[in-house]
């Protein structure tokens, strides 16, 4: 696993890769790498035993030229500004690339969630909302989940929201509990994503999902959701992992069960019979589909020339550096990148949105239905840009179609001081 590469220049680089194949003006294409603003500010809260603790924390709103900023808020020791301002300028591309009417943002708080009770999460979540008030908002940006939140975290975000705005809003985040205004479907939605995008990509490869092996990186919900999914279709998962290390077992496993026994344990790692492996032995099997569903930088380029899969999706968000990329392509392997697989967690962000500023709920099935819909449309319109266009890979190809679109809406608007 890579430890060097920035994020913030990974993304930066992809940019560049693309705008190679596009007529836009130079300054414009400089416009789109670097975020708007970012708020990094110092949350100070208080610990069960009384005494006072201070984490950093950040909101980058990288681009507004389609619609309000949205992107998740994630708690993890690792974060730092460049990663956050990184994850804000790929879910403006995602959002692009599925044609869904917002701009990019992303938050994060450097803490070990793991470290704290409930109670001093809730102190932390509240203190962090408290500074967000003034920049967020439904029509301004919209917070959602990401690594090591949730449901809860959303729902107190929310009420602190509403409490110090006297008001009613519950479009201002996504990703809340069904009773809080959420929606039916959300927390599939990434893992669902991934996997309606493997399944066309197979199809357009003229492969059957049906019997592939799959190895997935990281069993938290986006990974588990995806191992799930992807053996109702017929596929074989054979190994997974977290960051206990991994499970191998090459007749395939019940994945259902192997999520009770993460979620009894606190691990994959110890289930039934199956042979224990480390995370980089995992990502170098000999499968049909690997699925990286952790963090960034888990392939290196050193890493990628052991990859053995024959179609990578990307469920996390930037899990192979941009050489690791190169590597790749060189060798043929298929990937789908995570600006488009993994954008089912903010397509149906929207459709909350969307159900919370109409107050009229959706049902699963039409959640699920519009998600496929939008996916598939979204898997066409890169495959055309690929094909009609010589290039290199279906990244390339993703940024091509999301560039566009972006430099299209700024343009269309117009600029002035």
């Amino acid at each position: 696993m890579s430890e060097e590469a920035n994020p913030f220049e990974s993304l930066q680089e992809q940019i560049d890769d693309a705008a190679v194949y596009l007529d836009i003006d130079d300054g414009v294409i400089d416009r789109l790498k670097s975020p708007e603003r970012v708020l990094e500010t110092n949350l100070t809260f208080e610990r069960d035993d009384g005494s006072l603790k201070t984490v950093r924390a950040y909101r980058s709103q990288f681009n507004g030229d389609r619609g309000p900023y949205k992107g998740g808020i994630r708690y993890h020791p690792g974060v730092t500004r460049d990663e956050v301002k990184a994850l804000s300028g790929w879910m403006v591309y995602k959002c692009a690339i599925v044609d869904i009417p917002y701009g990019g943002g992303k938050g994060g708080i450097a803490v070990d969630p793991a470290d704290h009770s409930p109670a001093e999460l809730e102190g932390l979540t509240r203190a962090f909302a408290t500074e967000l008030r003034p920049i967020i908002g439904e029509d301004r940006d919209i917070p959602a989940p990401d690594v090591n939140t949730g449901q809860r975290e959303m729902n107190w975000i929310k009420d602190t929201y509403e409490t110090l705005e006297n008001t009613t809003a519950p479009g201002v985040i996504t990703g809340k509990a069904i009773d809080s205004g959420g929606s039916a479907g959300r927390v599939e939605a990434t893992g669902r994503s991934t996997t309606l995008a493997a399944r066309e990509t197979f199809d357009w490869l003229g492969r059957e999902i049906e019997g592939a092996t799959v190895a997935v990186q990281g069993y938290g919900n986006a990974g588990s959701v995806a191992a799930a999914l992807l053996e109702d279709l017929g596929a074989d998962v054979v190994a997974v992992s977290d960051s206990s290390g991994g499970i191998h077992d090459g007749s395939g496993f019940d994945t259902r069960a192997v999520k009770a026994h993460k979620t009894e344990t606190g691990a994959v790692s110890g289930y039934g019979d199956a042979e224990s492996i480390t995370n980089d032995e995992l990502l170098t099997l000999d499968v049909d589909l690997l699925v990286p569903a952790a963090l960034e930088n888990a392939v290196d380029a050193d890493l990628a020339t052991d990859v053995d899969a024959d179609v990578i999706a990307e469920a996390a968000n930037g899990p192979l550096t941009p050489d690791a990329d190169d590597v790749l392509t060189e060798r043929g392997v298929t990937v789908v990148p995570d600006v488009f697989a993994n954008a089912g967690g903010v397509t149906v962000s929207y459709f909350e949105w969307v159900q919370n500023r109409q107050r009229f709920h959706w049902t699963e099935e039409r959640v699920n239905e519009e998600l496929e819909r939008i996916i598939t449309d979204a898997f066409e319109g890169i495959i055309e840009t690929y094909e009609a266009n010589d290039l290199p890979n279906l990244r390339t190809a993703a940024y091509v179609v999301a560039i566009e679109r972006v430099a299209d809406a700024y343009e269309q608007g117009g600029n002035w001081p």
